[in-house]
């Protein structure tokens, strides 16, 4: 059974950083995409980024300021998130691909976590 926990989010100050993870069960990182995706209140889901046979690709909204990678032996996925913007402020949630295809909407995943949420107050 496909499984996906993320944990890490809370309030930061804008400028400031985080760390989300994911920690998955019951595939490999070798077959599967990964990805982050966001949704803030009144606001459709959106893709933040999202890795592959370690390709990584992200949205325009957080290229160079957030970073997606992940540590097999671990089982986890992490999105390391710098210069915060209050923007940002959502619920983080990690979904799994079974087709490897690192998509940049959310229509085509097929295992998603349960979110954590993430505040940046300016």
């Amino acid at each position: 059974e496909v499984q996906l926990q993320a944990s890490g989010g809370g309030l930061a100050q804008a400028g400031g950083s985080l760390i989300l993870s994911c920690v998955t069960s019951g595939f490999t990182f070798d077959n599967y995409a990964v990805a982050w995706f966001r949704q803030a209140p009144g606001k459709e889901r959106e893709a933040v980024a999202s890795m592959s046979k370690g390709r990584e690709y992200y949205a325009d909204a957080v290229k160079d300021r957030f970073t997606i990678s992940a540590d097999s032996a671990q089982n986890t996925v992490f999105l390391q998130m710098t210069r915060l913007k209050p923007e940002d402020t959502a619920v983080y949630l990690c979904a799994a691909e079974m087709g490897g295809l690192p998509w940049m909407v959310p229509g085509p995943y097929d295992y998603w976590g349960q979110g954590t949420q993430v505040t940046v107050s300016s």
